[in-house]
């Protein structure tokens, strides 16, 4: 049967549940969109003069009922599509990183385009990455209109599966739909398959904030599934405790959820919120720590208790370069998440509490994913697994190096065959120059960069894409 992993009790997810409906009820949430406000009212939310927004019970379970329980997401390549809520779980790379490592200088230095581009393109390369973040900023582009065009024709050109993305106001919106209709098709298209879903995170605590909520309500009537993710911060924007955390941040997904199905009922919605502890050293984020683990699981099972597809977090150290600190903090932060089985797991490839980008660290993160993958396959006990006529044909004494059936047991998975590492004698090893894991996946990374081609957009793609750019940069 498979692994099996629980965090919190069924009792304790129907508590969670129950007292999120009496804070958003007797608390509230403060609503800084207008139109945010004016959609929750007219649905029959109690508003006050401090913007504040308190949801009546049987509005929330409505609203929640409203919500699709499985949806999918769709991309440029034939072939491919994540089915939330299908069972499936696939990876989203960490984002936004201001920082990069330089594999030469060995220094953190700021992100330009070309890292940007490369880690596109690896994520685009791997086939466990099924959707896109963008990884770290480009601090050679510059913010107008025309370069958001820029940024997104080159985003789906080189990554050609699904796209997570946002935009920070109303007015880039129409921008963003003449693209996605430029390389995706009609707006029945759009709605159809979802080849772009929107990021949006409410502020903690309590906060449902203006502008990027304003930037996704603008987009209103295409479908466009939106991940809610709150980040709630135990100790500082979140009470101390791990319960109150994932209790506050469910009140915060629920209250978002209820302002999107008021705006559009039935829009598909990703159940995501990012819930973390503090640093007790800094009063920052500590992302190494092994209760983020503990809470990205929670997040799943929470999400599946509502019946919505899950977006979970994990790895996460807060080391500044791949080491064992790096090494022991990820790969536990990322086991429990895994065991969950989200539907996306976000997280591969950052340092130093998601702020430094590491191409070396992005592959040691899938290779984390893959043996997390097989801990979650767990042991089959089909018929035919069994093989005591085996057993009885070998006798005392014999081995079983030489049977079908063991032959036939690796290509049914239950051996995991890493590709990375070493996995051979001491001796083989040394006559190899002693050759270290970073040195390997270096060279893994150098070999992919160079003999990955993405998907070509296509000539009629890319010319009405420049179009739309001359006219941004008017």
């Amino acid at each position: 049967m498979r692994t099996k992993l629980q965090i919190l009790s069924e009792d304790e997810r129907a508590q969670i549940h129950e007292r999120t409906l009496k804070v958003l009820a007797e608390t509230g949430v403060r609503v800084d969109t207008t139109r945010g406000r004016k959609i929750l009212k007219r649905t029959g939310a109690e508003v006050d003069s401090k913007n504040t927004v308190r949801f009546p019970r049987a509005l929330v379970e409505e609203l929640l009922r409203l919500a699709p329980r499985e949806f999918t997401l769709g991309s440029r390549r034939p072939g491919w599509e994540l089915r939330l809520g299908g069972g499936g779980c696939t990876l989203c790379a960490d984002g936004t990183a201001p920082f990069v490592l330089d594999w030469e200088s060995g220094e953190r230095r700021s992100g330009t385009f070309n890292d940007w581009l490369t880690a596109t393109r690896l994520s685009d390369a791997l086939d466990e990455i099924g959707v896109y973040w963008c990884m770290v900023e480009s601090s050679d582009r510059d913010d107008t209109i025309a370069s958001l065009i820029d940024y997104w024709r080159d985003t789906f050109g080189n990554f050609s599966k699904h796209v997570q993305d946002s935009i920070s106001t109303p007015e880039e919106a129409p921008w963003l739909l003449e693209v996605l209709q430029t390389v995706f098709g009609d707006q029945e298209t759009i709605k159809k398959h979802h080849p772009f879903s929107f990021l949006l995170c409410p502020q903690s605590p309590l906060i449902i904030e203006e502008t990027h909520t304003d930037a996704y309500l603008a987009l209103t009537g295409w479908d466009i599934p939106v991940a809610v993710m709150p980040m709630p911060l135990m100790g500082a924007t979140a009470p101390g405790s791990l319960i109150s955390t994932i209790l506050l941040g469910n009140c915060e997904v629920l209250a978002t959820l209820c302002l999107i199905q008021a705006a559009a009922p039935g829009t598909p919605m990703i159940y995501a919120p990012a819930l973390t502890i503090m640093n007790l050293h800094t009063g920052q984020y500590s992302a190494g720590g092994i209760e983020n683990s503990l809470l990205g699981a929670a997040t799943t099972e929470m999400a599946r208790y509502y019946g919505l597809p899950a977006e979970a977090s994990g790895f996460g150290t807060e080391h500044y370069v791949p080491s064992s600190q790096a090494s022991f903090e990820r790969a536990l932060n990322a086991l429990l998440p895994i065991l969950s089985w989200p539907d996306i797991l976000v997280g591969p490839g950052l340092l130093g509490g998601s702020t430094i980008l590491s191409f070396e660290q992005l592959l040691f993160d899938v290779e984390v994913f893959r043996r997390g993958n097989q801990a979650r396959r767990g042991i089959v006990s089909d018929r035919g697994k069994w093989l005591e006529d085996v057993i009885e044909q070998v006798k005392p004494g014999g081995n079983f190096l030489l049977e079908p059936s063991t032959v036939d047991a690796i290509h049914e998975g239950e051996w995991y065959v890493s590709q990375l590492g070493n996995h051979d004698s001491y001796e083989a090893w040394t006559a190899a120059g002693r050759p270290t894991l970073i040195e390997e996946i270096r060279a893994k990374v150098e070999q992919m960069i160079h003999t990955h081609l993405p998907l070509p957009l296509g000539e009629d793609v890319e010319r009405e894409l420049n179009s739309i750019k001359k006219r941004a940069a008017k």
